[in-house]
């Protein structure tokens, strides 16, 4: 049995003049996050009233207070307009990732998606470190505490992205692989107890039964929680330290 790990694979492909474009299954599950997400939060906020009177607005009045006191826990009173970016990013994260609970390809198994994250965090955190400091003062940051160690310095504002895309990505693509390896070993497991009973059922796995379902709870969908959270707080941290900590009234 040969297990092939590949990346995302191109959906559609067509040509503009001598240039080949092409749209990949990540860009279009993501489109499917988004369209999912939007009929959700519709639903959420439907007829809301002042005081609420349906289970759906509590869920999303919740969903409101857990994000803002998460900003403001993290990053102080004054940088609570992050709430709807942090808020927007751990979901589409966490649906990203659960897409292989549905048998698609989890978005976060590309590194140009948690890649992509990670460089608007990186912008956000030179945006408020330059506000913060003017940009002669971000500029000398890199040559403190002494002018030598100014290549470290920029080699760990570099790694601060990178770190962070490659953390989810590793993670979540780490568990898919072991995933694989699973069911591939149960395969062979079932193959090798229906020689030896002397009956063979092509397309029925018996020890495939209950076991993946159980794996999937924590590579898939425990996982995939705890990393978008992750996401999220180093984002905040990152940022929160860029703008010269929490930041009260």
């Amino acid at each position: 049995m040969e297990i092939e790990v590949l990346g995302p694979r191109k959906i559609i492909t067509f040509m503009i003049g001598d240039t080949e474009i092409a749209i990949s299954e990540t860009l279009v599950t993501g489109w499917i996050v988004i369209a999912a997400l939007t009929v959700l939060l519709l639903w959420l906020t439907h007829d809301m009233k002042v005081v609420p009177e349906k289970k759906r607005q509590v869920l999303a009045e919740w969903i409101v207070d857990f994000f803002e006191k998460t900003v403001i826990d993290s990053m102080g009173k004054k940088m609570l307009n992050f709430a709807p970016y942090i808020a927007a990013l751990f979901c589409f994260a966490l649906f990203g990732t659960l897409l292989s609970l549905f048998g698609l390809r989890s978005m976060t198994i590309d590194i140009n998606c948690t890649g992509t994250w990670a460089m608007i965090t990186f912008v956000l955190i030179t945006y408020w470190k330059i506000r913060t400091n003017g940009l002669g003062g971000y500029l000398k940051s890199f040559t403190e505490p002494v002018f030598v160690i100014t290549p470290i310095n920029i080699l760990s504002e570099v790694a601060t992205p990178l770190s962070m895309a490659l953390r989810m990505f590793g993670n979540i693509s780490g568990g898919m692989i072991i995933s694989s390896l699973i069911y591939a070993a149960l395969t062979l497991l079932s193959n090798a107890f229906y020689g030896l009973i002397g009956i063979y059922f092509e397309h029925f796995k018996i020890f495939q039964i209950g076991i993946p379902a159980v794996a999937s709870i924590y590579f898939d969908l425990f996982s995939g929680v705890i990393q978008s959270y992750v996401f999220i707080m180093l984002t905040m941290a990152y940022v929160g330290d860029a703008a010269g900590g929490p930041q009260e009234e």
